[in-house]
């Protein structure tokens, strides 16, 4: 006999931050309430041996369309708002008409 939810649990999937979902993301500011960036997550980039989340921030003002990088040590927290599945990346990087050249 199964425990309740035993199924549930198999077919759940861990969390995975792709490149192109949707996030807001908490960190460490100049602030005490920190700095909220909300906007689609490009990447992890490194700068001098560190990483650094990239987000295009979203929104009016100024600030659309800027991207924003976030030290990973100064997370404080990351929400998946809209999560983009890993299938749709690849498919974006397929090539609409290859072709072959001699």
């Amino acid at each position: 006999m199964t425990a309740p939810g035993a199924s549930l649990e198999k077919d759940r999937r861990p969390p995975t931050l792709t490149v192109g979902s949707r996030v807001r993301v908490l960190s460490a500011g100049a602030e005490e309430a920190g700095l909220v960036s909300v906007g689609t997550y490009r990447g992890l980039v490194s700068i001098g041996g560190d990483n650094v989340l990239a987000v295009e921030l979203e929104g009016p003002g100024e600030e659309a369309g800027r991207t924003r990088l976030i030290a990973t040590a100064a997370l404080w927290a990351v929400d998946i708002l809209e999560a983009k599945a890993e299938e749709e990346k690849r498919a974006e990087k397929a090539p609409q008409n290859p072709g072959y050249f001699r």
